[in-house]
């Protein structure tokens, strides 16, 4: 069984991906990577916790290589980092690295010309799957996970902090993608059956961010971590982001992976 090395964003398709990686038994997963915010130690977009993430990696049982990024960062900072971390793999002999993407083309082409590169293979276990499809499978296949960003253009301040159950993806409006693929909105997801225990986390306070914004992510204009959103000066008929806060609480009982 060859080694990998999984691009790990804490949410469903990052689950659903390394869900398929494990059960097709062709590779062994040795780290998962993930992007922090150096400055506001979250994950960018997600809005979720560093603390969490490394939770579900322990949960999960397998090692977290963290790139920390500057809190506005450009390709200029994020490019170097992500060469730096992937680098450190192939030195290590490992060549494989699996994605969560589904069918963003522009997003791999650049994924796979980077590893072109390094002389690495991008692996892409949910591409061009039905996203109906996808999203019931992860429903099948027991994952838990909740809504921890949405895109105002597409879905409501109501809808972080949801379940990602079956009821959530019948709701979802016209033109939302059941698994969110045009950035309607990110999940943090705390069971399922790549996990040895259920992450355990508590809801905090839900904030709006308008683009460009960055905003303490507990409300408080004086104290408190923040993550920005990036600006833009394209037409959109997004105006910002709803995040709710997930923290850390007391962890359940460890149990076999299912796989």
């Amino acid at each position: 069984m060859k080694s990998a090395v999984a691009f790990w964003s804490g949410g469903k398709d990052s689950g659903l991906a390394l869900d398929r990686v494990r059960r097709a038994g062709a590779y062994d997963i040795v780290a998962l990577i993930t992007t922090v915010s150096e400055e506001h130690r979250r994950i960018a977009m997600h809005g979720v916790r560093e603390e969490l993430i490394d939770r579900q990696a322990q949960a999960i049982g397998i090692p977290l290589h963290k790139m920390y990024v500057a809190g506005r960062s450009s390709n200029g900072d994020y490019v170097p980092a992500l060469r730096r971390a992937l680098q450190r793999f192939k030195a290590q002999g490992i060549d494989d690295v699996v994605f969560g993407d589904i069918f963003l083309e522009d997003l791999r082409q650049w994924r796979e010309n980077l590893l072109n590169d390094l002389g690495m293979t991008g692996i892409f276990p949910l591409w061009k799957h039905d996203t109906r499809r996808l999203a019931a499978e992860f429903i099948e296949r027991g994952f838990k996970a909740v809504v921890c960003c949405v895109n105002d253009a597409a879905l409501k301040q109501s809808d972080v902090g949801s379940e990602l159950d079956a009821e959530f993806f019948r709701s979802l409006p016209d033109g939302v993608d059941p698994c969110g693929e045009n950035g309607e909105y990110h999940s943090f997801v705390y069971d399922g059956p790549i996990f040895r225990r259920p992450v355990a986390f508590a809801v905090g306070e839900t904030v709006y961010r308008p683009l460009g914004a960055t905003i303490p992510i507990d409300g408080s204009a004086a104290q408190g971590p923040a993550i920005p959103v990036p600006a833009t000066s394209a037409p959109t008929k997004t105006k910002g982001f709803w995040f709710v806060d997930l923290k850390l609480s007391e962890p359940e009982p460890a149990r076999a992976v299912t796989r």
